[in-house]
């Protein structure tokens, strides 16, 4: 018996096709890398930004309006007369004056368009049901009854 040593067939590319792999790893890495150092900057630019009267949500989502900041805290004031100090770190995001001022007036021009103009309201579908929980024709409809939680025998 005599053994012959056949040479592989390769796949022509080489090391191009070990490299690519490598190559869109490296890239994804340093990509992600990138947003995360973006984030970390606009974050750090926020808290520096940070003064007496502004109003900002902490991550945990805590509202409230900045009393006085240090080194590493903030104090909130989240209700009248309620301060809370936080770290520094742990506020999110400014709420822009212009926001606050909008959703008041929304809320007013929204009160005021509700009680004067009737085809701003919803329609709801008459469900054949008056006030009374009764049907129109009067019967009032059963209560559903829930299956029995034991077996009987």
């Amino acid at each position: 018996m005599q053994l012959l040593a056949v040479p592989m067939a390769s796949s022509g590319g080489g090391g191009i096709t070990l490299l690519l792999p490598l190559i869109l790893i490296v890239g994804m890495i340093w990509f992600m890398s990138r947003t995360q150092r973006k984030q970390r900057q606009r974050q750090a630019e926020t808290v520096a930004a940070l003064s007496p009267g502004t109003k900002v949500i902490t991550t945990s989502g805590l509202v409230g309006i900045v009393e006085e900041t240090d080194d590493e805290y903030v104090t909130l004031e989240i209700s009248e007369g309620v301060l809370v100090q936080v770290v520094k770190a742990a506020v999110g995001r400014v709420i822009p004056e212009d926001d606050a001022a909008e959703d008041t007036a929304d809320e007013a021009t929204d009160a005021d368009a509700d009680s004067t103009d009737d085809s701003a309201k919803v329609d709801v579908p008459d469900t054949g049901r008056d006030k009374a929980g009764e049907k129109a024709d009067g019967r009032v409809q059963d209560t559903p009854k829930l299956p029995p939680t034991h077996t009987e025998n």
